[in-house]
């Protein structure tokens, strides 16, 4: 009776999860349907072998961890990864609003979709997940300063090109003079 009750109640803490495992896996793989497939593919391990989880106060980190073993094997199969998909925009914006949102969410999902696989893991997880970098180092079996160094390029990498993207709006633009 004890074990159903505490199948049941990870069952839903598995549920819980879903949506953030998703987002992540989202962002790593730049495709819903390979996400899903991963998030599946995830939660089926974890289920096959929740006896293996310590500290159930450490589920997430756990789920992450096995959502970055999946993700590693595809990988490993594909030898290949795709640009991230768009999100929908926001239904309370404007046309005109929605559209630079949109510009600008592309060129950091493609900027993103750029940086080397081990640099955007990391970015991920700190930056949409909200991370420790403890976590992080667990989840990706890394010390913590290389999730320290890799967060450090990986904004480095972002910040400059997204500002050499917006260089050349900024060229384009004329430029007026005061004539006396």
């Amino acid at each position: 009776m004890i074990e159903f009750c505490i199948s049941l109640t990870l069952k839903k803490r598995f549920r819980e999860q879903r949506n953030r495992l998703f987002r992540l896996a989202l962002a790593w793989t730049g495709d819903a349907m390979l996400s899903d497939d991963l998030v599946q593919e995830c939660l089926a391990r974890a289920w096959e072998k929740r006896q293996q989880l310590k500290d159930p106060e450490r589920l997430e980190a756990w789920l992450f961890r096995i959502l970055h073993n999946c993700w590693m094997e595809h990988l490993r199969r594909m030898k290949a990864t795709t640009d991230l998909d768009e999100v929908p925009p926001d239904l309370e914006e404007g046309p005109d609003s929605r559209l630079e949102r949109q510009q600008l969410a592309d060129r950091v999902r493609a900027a993103v979709a750029r940086l080397p696989v081990g640099q955007r893991e990391v970015v991920t997880l700190v930056d949409l997940e909200e991370c420790r970098y403890a976590e992080v180092a667990e989840i990706l079996e890394i010390p913590i300063g290389t999730v320290m160094s890799r967060l450090s390029r990986a904004r480095r990498a972002l910040r400059d090109e997204l500002l050499h993207l917006q260089a050349p709006c900024e060229v384009r633009q004329p430029l007026l003079r005061r004539v006396k």
